[in-house]
């Protein structure tokens, strides 16, 4: 395959390495301090995408009641789960690194099952903003807010922590903050 920028930055449609199945990227588990940091968040979250459980386990030694489900069992929380069946969030807040091939859906439906005034916090990529198809939902969903990671947030596909640390990352990610009902202008921060 030809190198071609979108290659070098890690472009998902232009990568010459094949995607996780089931588009399963983990997130460094410090990733939730810094969203703590600058966000509050209710005493119970839903982690519905929670994989090998490093934002839940992080989250639950910061002192919150995570309830952890995904669409497939990685040896953690509830699997077989499939966040986009809900038919309603009886858990708090929804907090999450959802994949990013179907994150708009993830967020729809989030809203969609939540109570007004819920926060929705997704770990997303920073370009998760262009796109045709997503302007007209965040022009009817704004997001409360947008924290930029200032310094390249790690991930690791397939959950190899050792490997995305010795590789570093060329991607730019934020997490996303929607609270149901919110209808203002988007506050973009940055944190690290």
């Amino acid at each position: 395959m030809k190198s071609t920028i979108y290659t070098t930055i890690g472009a998902s449609n232009h990568s010459d390495t094949t995607r996780e199945e089931h588009d399963f990227y983990a997130t460094y588990p410090e990733a939730i301090d810094r969203l703590f940091e600058v966000e509050k968040f209710p005493d119970t979250v839903w982690e519905p995408a929670c994989g090998m459980g490093h934002l839940s386990k992080r989250m639950m030694e910061l002192g919150k009641k995570v309830y952890s489900t995904d669409l497939i069992n990685r040896g953690y929380g509830t699997g077989g789960v499939d966040f986009l069946k809900a038919t309603g969030n009886p858990y708090g807040a929804v907090i999450t690194n959802p994949p990013y091939k179907i994150a708009l859906e993830f967020i729809e439906k989030a809203l969609d099952i939540s109570g007004e005034g819920t926060k929705i916090a997704m770990f997303l990529k920073l370009t998760f903003l262009e796109g045709k198809r997503r302007k007209p939902f965040f022009q009817t969903n704004p997001p409360l807010k947008i924290h930029v990671f200032s310094s390249r947030a790690v991930v690791a596909k397939g959950g190899d922590f050792t490997a995305a640390q010795a590789n570093g990352n060329a991607i730019a990610y934020a997490w996303f903050v929607w609270e149901k009902g919110y209808k203002g202008d988007t506050v973009v921060n940055w944190i690290n």
